[in-house]
């Protein structure tokens, strides 16, 4: 989960967060899985009902089929049946526990879901098997990141770096842990890096996380000139002053850590 950190203004801990992938909730809409059945036997029923109806159906039938499975959660997240998709990804996870795909998936939407502590053992489980992919070691150290086990965290975006090298999401993630921890100076030579490369020109977020710990550690001028790559002035000036507020305050660090609340 990343995110461009100055878009958050309700406290740092909010912008520092950084698993991999938005750790927002999926909206949920108040329709039961089981009106969904009644509801697609109708000839005015949505084609999104429809089509999910009959996934469900063919998972129904063959729960050990991991394809359905995943074609089923997918279209629940698109009715926006978060609830009900969370429990079909369990039932496919505890199925299947050496599926890292299913292990990242799930542990994932644990953690969009506020459930990190849920989603640690899970994410750990797949870890420790042989083969383990990169994309797996990036998800568990965002996952400790939530749980504020940094040097945890961290280790694991040294593996996933060790195997996918320069991933920018990666990168973010680790300079952003950095700087949870309160390690500024390794946070910006980790952004520095990652806004270096080629690929970061489309990246923006890096640009902004980079002007975030930067102008924590007091360099206004030098966290204008990186916003301002991106950003209208007035949103600059308006990211510059919140910073100054911020770091004006005593309490700065415990606010970083507990999201604004007092």
């Amino acid at each position: 989960m990343e995110l461009s950190l100055f878009r958050q203004r309700t406290g740092l801990m909010a912008a520092l967060l950084v698993t991999a992938g938005a750790l927002g909730g999926c909206q949920q809409n108040s329709t039961s899985l089981e009106k969904l059945d009644t509801m697609n036997t109708a000839s005015t029923a949505p084609a999104s009902f429809q089509a999910t109806a009959r996934l469900g159906k063919a998972w129904q039938a063959d729960p050990n089929d991991v394809g359905k499975g995943l074609a089923y959660a997918k279209g629940l997240e698109s009715l926006g049946q978060a609830e009900q998709q969370m429990t079909v990804l369990k039932k496919l996870a505890e199925s299947h526990p050496d599926n890292a795909k299913l292990a990242i998936l799930y542990g994932k939407k644990l953690a969009q879901a506020g459930k990190s502590i849920e989603a640690l053992p899970i994410l750990e489980r797949a870890a420790a098997n042989p083969g383990a992919d990169w994309r797996l070691y990036s998800a568990l150290g965002s996952t400790y990141d939530q749980q504020g086990l940094y040097d945890k965290a961290q280790a694991e975006y040294g593996k996933a770096l060790a195997l996918q090298p320069d991933e920018l999401s990666v990168l973010n993630n680790m300079g952003m842990s950095h700087a949870l921890q309160g390690n500024l100076k390794e946070a910006e030579t980790v952004l520095r890096q990652a806004s270096l490369l080629p690929k970061a020109g489309s990246q923006p977020r890096i640009r902004q996380n980079l002007a975030l710990v930067v102008g924590l550690q007091g360099r206004f001028e030098d966290a204008r000139k990186i916003a301002s790559a991106d950003l209208p002035p007035d949103q600059v000036e308006a990211n510059m002053s919140y910073l100054q507020k911020m770091l004006s305050q005593p309490n700065t660090w415990q606010q970083l850590a507990t999201g604004g609340q007092s």
